[in-house]
């Protein structure tokens, strides 16, 4: 039986895969946590702002602002939400990725059970082989 893991040269680039995989969902969950942080912070801004409004202009800038505001947030929402999909899109490729390696993780580990198992055989010949002749010669005088 061949010793070496005939996949393994797959096994190392389905690895490497996870791996890249496993680093673009990280990045990807970073950017949607980041923008949801950036969004409630916002939120809480926005909350807390208080107009009172003296004088027409005064009124007219506070509604200018709240207008403004409430674009940032439609843009901060639509940006939450596209991160929100790259992580999701990321979260299958990591899955898909892991699958396929598994897969060839658990080729290896039978392919090396086989090799231990043979070895063991190999060597409990050897020893039966051993035993055999030393029996074969207290037997004949």
């Amino acid at each position: 039986m061949n010793r070496q893991f005939s996949l393994a040269g797959l096994l190392r680039l389905r690895q490497a895969e996870q791996t890249s995989a496993e680093s673009g969902l990280a990045a990807a969950n970073s950017r949607s946590a980041s923008l949801r942080v950036r969004r409630a912070e916002a939120r809480e801004v926005l909350a807390d702002s208080n107009g009172n409004a003296g004088d027409s202009a005064s009124l007219l800038a506070i509604a200018a602002a709240r207008a403004s505001s409430q674009s940032m947030l439609a843009e901060l929402d639509a940006l939450v939400a596209s991160a929100e999909a790259d992580a999701d899109a990321a979260r299958a490729d990591y899955t898909e990725a892991k699958r396929r390696a598994v897969g060839l993780e658990k080729l290896e580990a039978r392919h090396d059970a086989a090799i231990v198992a043979a070895q063991l055989n190999a060597e409990q010949g050897v020893l039966d082989e051993i035993a055999s002749t030393a029996w074969h010669r207290k037997a004949t005088p």
